[in-house]
Formats: C-alpha cells, sequence, structure tokens
C-alpha cells in the first residue's frame, strides 16, 4: 500500500501543496524562520534604520511595518517593533507609541529591548501624571489622570518584577490622589508596601498612605476612626523607618492628630455643655483629662468639671442611674432581664404558645383509669425455679391458672448394630 502511494501521482499532488501523510503539524514546523526570510528581514531592517537616521521617519515606519507583517518569525521582527514606538514618541502620538509599545510585551516579551520598551512606557505615562493634556480634535483640554493610572496600571501587569514596577505602582496611587479618589490611592499605596517591601519607594508608600489618612481626617467630623487610622499609620512608618528623612515629620503629624483628637473631643463635650446636658459633658470633660494630662485642654476641662458640680451638684453629674430605684421597679427590672437571659440561650425556642382545645373537650383533667372502684394493688410473686432448666422459664405460681407444661418423654437408647453376613466365596471380589 506505501509503494502504490509513493508511486501513484496522486502522492505526488499531496506532496506539491506541502502536504505529506504521517508527518508532523505544519504550525509546529513554522516555529522557526529560515535562513532565507532571517536575511531579507535583516536587510529590510537595516534599510529601515538608514532611513530613520535621514530623517524620513515616514518612509522607515512602512519598512519597519512591513519587518514586522511579513517577517514576524524573525529576530529582525522585535527591533522593528521597538522602532514603530520610538518613531510615534517622536512625533509626540503619546497613545499610539504607548500603544506601539504594549504589543511589543505582548509578542515579544523576551526581546532584548524588552527593558528599553518599559523604560520608554514609563516616561509617557509620567508626562501624563505631570499633568499633560489630553487633545480633543487636536486642542489640549484638560490634564488626563485617569489616562497615567491606566498606562502605569498595565506596566506593573505587563512587567511585574520589572525593576520600574515599584514606582509605576506608587504612581498608581499619586493619579488615584489627583482625581480625589482617596479611598483607591490607599489601596495603591498599600499594594506598594505589600508586594515590594525591599524597594525603597515602599518607604514613601507608608507615608502617603498616612498622609492620605490624614488629609481625610481634616474634614472636620466627630469621627475619630479616621483619626486613629491616619495616627497608626504614621506611627508604623516611625517604627519601620527611624532614620528616614520623612521621620520627624511623621512625628510632627501625629502630635497634630493628637491635637485634633483633644480639639473634637473638647468640641463634644462643648456642645452637650451649652445643651445642658451636663452629665454627657462631664464624661468627655474626664476623657479630656484622661487621655491628655498637664495639657492646656486638661487644666481647662477640670475647671469647667468643678464649676458643674456647683451648679448641678454632684448627685446630677455622678454616673449611675437617673433615679434610685423602688422595690417593684427593681424586682420588674429583674424579672425582664431574666426574659432577656433566657431568650439569649441556645436552646430557647422561642415562647410558650397554648395549644387549641381539643373538641369535646370541656376543660377538666381526664382520669387515667376507668370509672369504678379503685383499690390498692398488689404486686405479683415471682417466678420461681432455674430458668435454666424449665424450658418454660420458670415453675407455674400456685395462683395461675394455667397448667404447667407436661413432662418430656425419655430420649430412647440406640438398637444394637446386627453384624452383615460375609458374601459367599462366589461373590467376593477378584
Amino acid at each position: 500500500m506505501s509503494a502504490l502511494l509513493a508511486t501513484s501521482p496522486f502522492a505526488g499532488a499531496l506532496d506539491l501543496f506541502g502536504w505529506k501523510p504521517f508527518s508532523k503539524d505544519k504550525k509546529a514546523e513554522a516555529k522557526v524562520a529560515s535562513a532565507r526570510e532571517e536575511s531579507a528581514a535583516q536587510d529590510e531592517l537595516r534599510r529601515g534604520e538608514g532611513l530613520e537616521t535621514s530623517g524620513k521617519a515616514d518612509a522607515a515606519m512602512k519598512v519597519f511595518k512591513q519587518v514586522v507583517k511579513n517577517y514576524e518569525l524573525t529576530s529582525a521582527a522585535p527591533k522593528a517593533q521597538f522602532h514603530i514606538g520610538h518613531i510615534l514618541q517622536q512625533k509626540g502620538s503619546y497613545p499610539e507609541a504607548f500603544k506601539a509599545y504594549s504589543d511589543y510585551t505582548t509578542k515579544y516579551p523576551r526581546g532584548t529591548d524588552f527593558d528599553a520598551v518599559i523604560a520608554a512606557q514609563f516616561d509617557i505615562a509620567k508626562m501624563y501624571l505631570g499633568g499633560k493634556k489630553t487633545k480633543v480634535l487636536g486642542i489640549p483640554v484638560a490634564p488626563s489622570y485617569r489616562r497615567a493610572e491606566e498606562m502605569f496600571t498595565d506596566i506593573v501587569k505587563r512587567a511585574p518584577f520589572h525593576r520600574l514596577s515599584a514606582m509605576a505602582q506608587f504612581n498608581v496611587g499619586q493619579a488615584l490622589e489627583k482625581q480625589d479618589k482617596p479611598t483607591e490611592a490607599i489601596g495603591a499605596y498599600q499594594t506598594v508596601v505589600s508586594r515590594y517591601p525591599g524597594d525603597p519607594v515602599a518607604d514613601d508608600a507608608q507615608y502617603q498612605l498616612a498622609y492620605v489618612q490624614y488629609k481625610e481626617s481634616q474634614g472636620g467630623s466627630y469621627d475619630q476612626s479616621t483619626r486613629m487610622k491616619a495616627k497608626e499609620s504614621f506611627e508604623e512608618f516611625v517604627n519601620r523607618h527611624p532614620r528616614s528623612e520623612k521621620a520627624s515629620q511623621a512625628k510632627e503629624n501625629i502630635k497634630a492628630l493628637g491635637g485634633a483628637e483633644l480639639k473634637g473631643t473638647m468640641d463634644i463635650a462643648k456642645f452637650y455643655d451649652k445643651t445642658k446636658n451636663y452629665k454627657a459633658a462631664v464624661v468627655y470633660y474626664n476623657e479630656i483629662v484622661r487621655n491628655a494630662p498637664g495639657s492646656t485642654e486638661s487644666d481647662q476641662a477640670r475647671k469647667r468639671i468643678d464649676e458643674l458640680k456647683s451648679i448641678a451638684g454632684v448627685d446630677v453629674l455622678r454616673a449611675g442611674p437617673e433615679r434610685a430605684q423602688s422595690g417593684d421597679m427593681a424586682l420588674a427590672r429583674r424579672r425582664a432581664q431574666a426574659r432577656v437571659d433566657v431568650a439569649s440561650r441556645p436552646d430557647y425556642n422561642g415562647p410558650y404558645i397554648p395549644l387549641p382545645p381539643i373538641p369535646g373537650d370541656d376543660g377538666r383533667p381526664r382520669m387515667r383509669t376507668p370509672p369504678g372502684v379503685i383499690g390498692p394493688v398488689s404486686e405479683p410473686a415471682l417466678p420461681t425455679g432455674d430458668p435454666l432448666q424449665d424450658l418454660l422459664g420458670g415453675k407455674m405460681r400456685p395462683t395461675d391458672q394455667l397448667l404447667p407444661a407436661p413432662t418430656l418423654p425419655p430420649i430412647p437408647s440406640p438398637a444394637p448394630e446386627v453384624p452383615k453376613p460375609e458374601p459367599e466365596p462366589s461373590q467376593k471380589p477378584k
């Protein structure tokens, strides 16, 4: 059969179209360019580079695009793709240049110009972060911090272990911060700290994280949670980087946050004081005295507490119930608390629900025995005898009306064996 295929004209036709029976996949064989293609691609690449050097950028761009399209498997293709992005960047077409560089990182992640491509993308994204305006119909209109965020995010995604990746992630936080997105910016800075702890930019990310929280705490809200988070972040920065040039500023910010916290507590105390809720005011004045002893606010709080004692009286300002409870009120409170405690148990199934009455029931409890004379009940005597010998489980009691089981007959003895007669000599086996 194989000889027939080899000599038939049909086999030659198959070979003519480039397909051979029982051969490997064509795509697997086409992964490496031939020497002829490699030589032709190198010639075209040198021609494009000559045009670019002589200032003919448009003509060089056409040559480089033809190299990428026609000789994509050669070593000249990634070089041509890099030149495409470089020409676009030189012409000021920054979004198109960034796109061309992204195509390089997608198609040729192991290309020799990969580092230069990432550096070029970083420079383009940094221009937009610095305030470069976006063009609409060729007219610059507004800074595109959104575009900078997208570009830096793309760099981190395509080259997560590059030397510029940590700084790119930090700049993502900067772009979000300029877009007035503090929550997202804090998340971006936290990613730098957790993903690149050994990079020097991690120090700046930790400080910037705390600084964004610090700015959020300046909103004038009485909620202390944001101030506490900012204070803890600055303290963590000082503990991790005590020799940083920003450590002194972080300590100043910690003091400022402590003062702002005292001011917020004082404002709350004065609010209750103004509304004549003296007990609540004294609670916040005492908090200032306890948290900031020796400060000016503490002295003011102590002075006002003494004044309120003379105005309202010590009993009114004392923490506890508003008024003494009577015995009935205390009993009712204990019962209510007991119900709460019972309801909180894990085996509690809800309050008691009475069942509906049974039809024909007059409400009186039912008797468990039939009507009649009810006398004393005497226990019957226990069975006697050995149950192992009595097959009925014991002898019958005298008062039982049943008859005892009859005695079993004795077991007959086996009959004696009768000897068999010997066979006749004529019948003996031979």
